[in-house]
């Protein structure tokens, strides 16, 4: 299968990933004035909202660490599609809640859903996005369609980034909203799913599987499989897991720096906004 081949079989991720991303940016202007309105309003600096955009974006990130492990071994043995379907459906509530009202009591709501559902959906879309690309993507040919889909998704964040210009915050939230549904609705009908089962293929079998270490016998000799991981991994095995390689624990140093850098820039916006 050549390259512009298997480009075209992921068409319908980039359609699904800019919808996402282009809904994502549009409400991204909008939420400080909503947050200043909603928490200080009529006042030019509010140290609350800095104090609850600090503390919210640190439980997101506890949740995270926690959540994405799980989310990619779960759609190891689901599918990506069925994996997928999760994040978008649930980043479509927060959106629904600032669209209909943005009164103190909505935002408090918004404020603790988004909290609780950026803990699956912060990351994972983007991850499951790049999983479902190796997937149908041959290995010569993954690090060109990573750049291609990365590039939708910085396109869909600038075209989000110019529409809010033109948008008021009402309907910023409501434009929003609807083309979260319709890139949850058009990625369950067009996104074409299979789910990983090449069990002798080290690039497509999940890292963390239901196996066994051994068998011993019990008292009436029968024997007893010992079980080695589980399909959703503790806190333990994912420090074996990165225990287990350097590559992969060198990497992970570099994405929480990088993580963190990009959240520091993204707070201190708050304080020159």
């Amino acid at each position: 299968m050549g390259m512009e081949k298997e480009i075209k079989t992921l068409s319908h991720l980039f359609v699904t990933v800019f919808l996402w991303g282009f809904a994502t940016m549009m409400v991204v202007p909008a939420i400080t004035d909503v947050t200043m309105m909603a928490l200080c309003p009529g006042l030019d600096e509010c140290s609350l909202a800095i104090y609850l955009s600090g503390f919210q974006q640190a439980i997101i990130g506890l949740g995270t660490l926690v959540m994405m492990p799980v989310i990619g071994n779960l759609s190891d043995q689901y599918g990506r599609k069925a994996m997928l379907t999760l994040p978008l459906t649930l980043s479509i509530i927060p959106l629904a809640i600032l669209a209909y009202r943005r009164s103190i009591s909505f935002f408090y709501a918004y404020y603790a859903l988004r909290t609780l559902t950026a803990m699956v959906c912060e990351g994972s879309i983007n991850c499951l996005a790049l999983a479902y690309v190796a997937d149908n993507i041959s290995e010569r040919q993954r690090a060109s369609a990573f750049g291609i889909l990365l590039g939708v998704l910085s396109a869909s964040f600038v075209c989000g980034t110019l529409a809010a210009r033109f948008l008021s915050t009402t309907s910023a939230f409501q434009a929003a909203t609807i083309v979260s549904m319709l890139a949850a609705a058009y990625m369950r009908v067009f996104l074409k799913d299979d789910v990983p089962n090449d069990d002798d293929d080290d690039l497509t079998r999940p890292i963390i599987t239901e196996e066994t270490e051994g068998v011993n016998q019990n008292e009436s000799n029968s024997p007893v499989k010992i079980p080695v991981c589980k399909k959703i991994p503790s806190i333990r095995d994912l420090i074996c897991l990165l225990r287990s390689s350097v590559t992969l624990s060198q990497a992970a140093v570099v994405a929480f720096f990088s993580g963190l850098s990009e959240g520091g820039m993204q707070a201190s916006f708050l304080v020159y906004i």
